[in-house]
C-alpha cells in the first residue's frame, strides 16, 4: 500500500504545485495523497482521524502555525513523519527540534523533494524495523537479546545555505563562539553562522565537547597544543588548516586539564 500523505497550506496554488511535484518526483505512485488542509486547525481534525505517513507542513498560516501544528502531533500514537514546507528559512532550528524529516524551502524542485520523501520514509521503515519482535519469537518464548550499550546519539545542527537546510554533523565542528544573537561555527574549511545560542550548542554537543569560556565551546578531539599567552593565561592551538587560537578563562583551565589528562 502506497504511504499516505496530507498536504498543509492556506495557499491554494501552493499545495497544487506540491501535488504536481509529488507526482514527478514519485512517479504518481510511491505516494498517495489523500488529504488537503488550509489552515492548523483542518489539519488537526484529518491528523486524528486518519492514519497518515507524510504530512507536508506548511510554516505560517491563520490560526495555528505549523510548528504548532507539529508540537500537537507528539500526541498521536501513529505520528507521521513531517516535511516542512515554506519560504521561510529561519525556522529551521524550531522545525528539527520538533523532528522534522526535512525542512524544504520554496521554491524546489522534484529532486530535492524525492530525497525528502525518501529520508522520511526510510526514517519511517527502520523504526518500524527495530520495533518488530522477529516472527516466531514470542511465540517459542524467546526475546531478542539488548545491545550492550546504546549508540552515540546522532548530533546534527541545521545551518541555512542559499535557501537550503544544510545538517553538520557535531563531529565536524572544530569550535563554536558566540555572536550577538547568534553562534559561529568553526568548521575545518568555513564558518557558519546558526541561530542557536552557545548555550544551547553545549546542551546539543556534549560528549567530546567542553566549554572553555563564556564564549567558546571547543571539540577537545581537535585540540592540538596548550601554549600560555603572554597573560599567563591558557590558549588551544587547534588542529585545523589555520591552526585556530581559542582563549582558556581561568575558571575553565583545571577542568580543562582533567578532561584532557594533562
Amino acid at each position: 500500500m502506497s504511504p499516505r500523505a496530507l498536504i498543509v497550506d492556506d495557499e491554494a496554488p501552493a499545495r497544487e504545485e506540491l501535488r504536481y511535484l509529488l507526482e514527478e518526483a514519485t512517479g504518481g505512485t510511491d505516494v498517495q495523497v489523500v488529504g488537503e488542509a488550509t489552515n492548523g486547525e483542518e489539519a488537526l481534525v484529518l491528523l486524528r482521524s486518519l492514519d497518515y505517513d507524510l504530512v507536508f507542513l506548511d510554516i505560517r498560516m491563520p490560526g495555528l502555525t505549523g510548528l504548532q501544528v507539529a508540537e500537537q502531533l507528539r500526541e498521536l500514537p501513529n505520528r507521521p513523519k513531517v516535511i516542512f514546507t515554506t519560504a521561510y528559512p529561519d525556522h529551521a532550528v524550531e522545525a528539527f527540534d520538533l523532528a522534522a524529516a526535512d525542512y524544504l524551502v520554496k521554491p524546489f524542485d522534484a529532486e530535492r523533494l524525492a530525497r525528502a520523501v525518501e529520508r522520511a520514509l526510510g526514517a519511517q521503515e527502520n523504526t518500524t524495523a527495530d520495533d518488530a519482535e522477529p516472527a516466531g519469537a514470542a511465540r517459542n518464548g524467546e526475546h531478542r537479546a539488548q545491545p550492550a550499550a546504546e549508540p552515540d546519539p546522532l548530533v546534527r545542527i541545521p545551518v541555512q545555505r542559499d535557501g537550503r537546510t544544510v545538517l553538520i554533523d557535531g563531529d565536524a565542528i572544530v569550535y563554536a563562539a558566540a555572536a550577538r544573537g547568534y553562534s559561529s561555527l568553526k568548521l575545518a574549511e568555513d564558518k557558519v553562522l546558526v541561530s542557536f545560542s552557545l548555550n544551547e550548542l553545549e546542551r546539543r554537543l556534549q560528549g567530546h565537547f567542553f566549554r572553555v569560556h563564556r564564549s567558546y565551546l571547543v571539540n577537545l578531539r581537535y585540540v592540538r597544543e596548550l601554549v600560555p599567552d603572554f597573560r599567563g593565561h591558557l590558549v588551544l592551538v587547534m588542529n585545523d588548516r589555520q591552526r585556530s587560537r581559542v582563549e582558556v578563562s581561568r575558571r575553565h583551565a583545571s577542568g580543562l586539564r582533567k578532561r584532557l589528562g594533562v
